[in-house]
């Protein structure tokens, strides 16, 4: 123990004291002490206590939170501490056990060791360390604003008041009796608002133990001091570790499986890169290098998200991988998740890879039968190298032809895996995958390549987390001639309506034209027509008969439409360079990722596209917030700004799973996150552990369990 003649010394959890190990402490104690005499340092960061000695109960417990140790409900691991009534129970950094402290009034009465030590010292050091990484990663404190939501780890979910300064004074006192700085100085402090007026100051310095609050509801604001947010906290806890264990195992299983690495580019694959007509940006360029990367330099199936806005060029890094792996010998697939938008990918496909010697299909429980049989019999025969499909795609029923990829030093898993010709699966929009199909895709995932696309941001924090996991490429930076779409916030008038459609058939233009009621849209077809006689118009909803939908879309996509009255089935996926102008008939319908979402379905080519968001005569302040946000998000790639509102939900939803979602509403986004990179790195470090010592990693009882 680090202490002298009764004197107990408590160290700060800062990376120069992480980076010394307990034996350092004893060794150097009396050096301490005198550096703690004249050194603001050493003051600031140590505690240094004994039986009998003065200290308010309430400023000690202040002063552990400086020090940046953990409030929780019972201490199990260094740089914890518990807090029961007059009982303070820590486990130091720099002592291989926990402390019991007992207070009497404002005096610490008796100091006892507790049963709870450290075996594994280097590795619980080195697990603090990432977990001091990690918090100040997962903070995201720029641009605050008052009003704010803020979590404080060892207090819970506050408002945020402001940056307040306050005069402090250092004088001699019976807790830091040596202290020679009697000089005032002053310190910032984030001010934060509790329920029932309490306050909470946090120092400029210790931003590691805040974080921004991002959650789909308005947050409960704590108590100060209450037992809820300690079981909160622990209940959360808990369940992050399953997570972790589960998407652990998951990728474990892949670390086992090898298949052969797929080829080099050859001249078709550098014809078909040739072939595209727009300049790549920097970032689809980056995503094209990760990808052939995992797909020729690893022995590992590739397991990918790309992730970018809509219309950023998803679509063309997918095809491009897609064409790598038929090259290699191998087929292809891509899930959409409607039929309208397989057909889109379908038609891109078809034009893309016309002069290559690449056979493609499409499969869909539109066509006919005897049109699924046929291209069921050419997957199995070989006959087609690509083919793009609906969730139709995962039924038994569909099989790939017999692999010529087997080889005899990739083992019986491997043979398995490969025992079909299919290499890889892209997916598009993986989310929408339902529960059936996603357990034929989970065991598909431990043999073949995965590629997924999405178009919901993924946000920061989640990046961070699942980075290490999952490898993730992030297409942010916009086309080169893309212009950003003008947003008009209007109330709802003929004249604007018909301005705007006759503004766009004069440059030959076409028009989406929102209105989300199915029951009503006859009615919306009427109006427009009366409005504006000459504009040749259709209907698009979830309601309609596919058959008749598609017929609807593909006579808008050859320009025999010019406007077309839809419901937010527009929302998915749909690419028409020729749209170029949104009007939404009652935009406080909307979310704002939802209407962020549809705006990016216009503008994108070249030409200035116009996007008109309408509003009814009574606008609630909620709708007033929104359409201000969506305003402001008005430049290109904006919808990470609009990401940390409402997006950013939408995507750790997407990727998390809809049951996490009441956990993030309960302490953020960012701490959740947080924890569950906690939690994947604990496990690691105990597998390792467990792997080469056969003993369990960090702090344990030293009684033996009870069965």
């Amino acid at each position: 123990m680090s202490s002298s003649g009764g004197k107990i010394l408590i160290v700060g959890i800062t990376p120069y004291f992480l980076e010394r190990g307990v034996l350092w402490f004893k060794e150097n104690f009396q050096k301490v002490l005198e550096a703690r005499k004249t050194q603001s340092f050493w003051q600031d960061n140590t505690l240094l206590l004994e039986k009998d000695q003065k200290f308010p109960l309430m400023e000690f417990l202040r002063k552990l939170d400086e020090l940046g140790y953990e409030k929780v409900q019972s201490i199990e691991k260094p740089g914890e501490f518990s807090h029961l009534g007059n009982i303070i129970d820590i486990f130091p950094i720099n002592l291989k056990g926990a402390l019991r402290l007992e207070f009497l009034g404002n005096k610490i009465e008796n100091i006892e060791s507790l049963e709870i030590e450290i075996e594994d010292e280097e590795g619980s050091r080195k697990l603090l360390q990432k977990k001091l990484k990690l918090q100040k990663e997962f903070s995201g404190l720029k641009n605050l604003k008052p009003g704010d939501y803020l979590v404080h780890l060892d207090h819970g979910i506050a408002q945020f008041s402001g940056i307040e300064k306050s005069k402090i004074l250092n004088p001699k006192s019976e807790t830091n009796p040596n202290y020679q700085n009697t000089k005032s100085q002053t310190q910032d402090y984030y001010a934060l608002k509790y329920a029932a007026g309490d306050k909470l100051y946090v120092p400029l310095g210790l931003e590691r133990k805040l974080s921004r609050y991002i959650g789909f509801t308005i947050p409960k604001i704590h108590r100060l001091g209450s037992l809820a947010w300690q079981k909160t906290k622990k209940r959360i806890k808990e369940e992050t570790e399953k997570l972790a264990k589960e998407l652990l195992e998951i990728y474990a299983k892949r670390e086992t499986v090898l298949r052969p690495p797929y080829l080099e580019d050859d001249e078709l694959q550098k014809e078909l890169e040739a072939s595209f007509q727009y300049l790549e940006t920097p970032d689809q360029l980056k995503a094209i290098a990760e990808i052939k990367k995992d797909m020729t330099e690893s022995e590992k199936p590739m397991d990918r998200i790309v992730c970018g806005d809509v219309g950023f060029g998803k679509t063309e890094v997918a095809l491009r991988a897609m064409v790598k792996c038929v090259l290699s010998g191998g087929q292809a697939m891509l899930i959409t998740p409607t039929t309208i938008l397989c057909e889109q990918h379908f038609q891109t496909f078809k034009t893309r890879l016309e002069k290559l010697p690449i056979k493609i299909a499409m499969l869909s429980r539109l066509q006919s039968k005897k049109e699924q049989k046929e291209v069921i019999e050419g997957l199995k025969s070989g006959k087609f190298d690509i083919v793009i499909g609906t969730h139709r795609l995962l039924s038994k029923d569909v099989e790939f032809s017999a692999s010529t990829l087997r080889r005899q030093n990739y083992g019986a898993e491997a043979s398995e895996g490969c025992g079909k010709n299919l290499r890889l699966a892209v997916i598009d929009e993986e989310q929408r995958v339902g529960v059936k199909q996603k357990e034929r895709l989970k065991k598909m995932r431990e043999a073949i390549d995965i590629l997924s696309l999405s178009a919901t941001p993924i946000p920061r924090s989640l990046y961070l987390s699942l980075s290490n996991l999952r490898n993730i490429s992030l297409i942010l930076t916009p086309p080169s001639q893309r212009l950003p779409i003008k947003t008009f916030i209007l109330p709802f008038k003929e004249i604007f309506i018909k301005r705007a459609i006759e503004n766009e058939l004069r440059r030959n233009g076409q028009v989406y034209y929102l209105h989300n009621r199915v029951e009503s849209i006859e009615m919306a077809k009427n109006f427009i027509e009366k409005l504006v006689p000459k504009a040749k118009t259709g209907i698009a909803h979830g309601r309609l008969p596919e058959q008749k939908l598609i017929e609807t879309m593909l006579n808008f996509r050859k320009k025999g439409l010019d406007v077309l009255i839809a419901t937010t089935i527009i929302e998915n996926g749909l690419d028409l360079p020729n749209v170029n102008t949104l009007i939404v008939a009652d935009s406080t319908r909307l979310g704002l990722s939802q209407a962020y979402q549809l705006r990016g379905r216009i503008g994108r080519g070249d030409i200035q596209a116009l996007s008109y968001f309408l509003y009814p005569e009574r606008l609630s302040f909620l709708a007033q917030k929104r359409l201000k946000a969506l305003k402001e998000a008005e430049s290109l790639g904006s919808g990470y700004q609009i990401a940390l509102k409402d997006l950013e939900l939408r995507g750790a939803g997407n990727i998390l799973g809809k049951e996490q979602s009441g956990h993030v509403n309960s302490i953020g986004l960012n701490l959740y996150c947080q924890m569950l990179s906690e939690s994947m790195e604990k496990l690691k470090s105990d597998r390792q552990t467990i792997s080469l010592d056969n003993i369990p990693f960090g702090a344990k009882l030293l009684k033996k369990p009870e069965n």
